[in-house]
């Protein structure tokens, strides 16, 4: 069994033409943003936003961005997980756990106690992942989408 290597790193010059190309599986593509539009998001959002690549050894298998935002009037975009695009040859390797993982270290790091995310439910719906993972659905729907969240140790 080969060990993964998972690490993150920022979007620049170098990688962000790859990270634009990543490609989730297509069943899953109405269920989250292009990498690129995410990308569009973050450029408008600097303030707020945490966009990152993830690698896993020198292969690019993931992009993740975590919203921060501790005085958004909104509770559930204070601290959490605005997108997670996990390429489709890297699925059920570990590095979705290793992103999402990633952003509740930042959240941690920046004195947040409780973080967010957002999904479609549907058949091809990330919902199972983030529900293993922890979050729990706060029986509130924004823009057709479930609020799930955890609360950080």
């Amino acid at each position: 069994m080969t060990v993964s290597t998972f690490h993150l790193a920022e979007i620049d010059p170098d990688n962000v033409a790859d990270a634009c190309r990543l490609a989730i599986r297509p069943e899953q593509e109405p269920y989250v943003a292009p990498v690129a539009f995410s990308l569009a998001e973050a450029y408008a959002n600097p303030r707020t936003a945490w966009p990152r690549l993830v690698y896993d050894g020198d292969q690019l298998a993931a992009f993740v961005m975590g919203g921060f935002d501790p005085d958004s009037e909104v509770d559930f975009f204070r601290a959490g997980i605005w997108r997670l695009n996990v390429a489709a040859a890297h699925q059920g390797r570990g590095c979705g756990r290793f992103a999402v993982q990633a952003v509740l270290d930042e959240a941690r790091r920046r004195g947040q106690r409780r973080a967010t995310v957002l999904w479609k439910p549907g058949e091809h719906s990330p919902e199972g992942f983030y529900l293993r993972l922890g979050f729990r659905p706060t029986g509130r729907v924004f823009r057709g989408e479930v609020v799930g969240e955890l609360y950080l140790d």
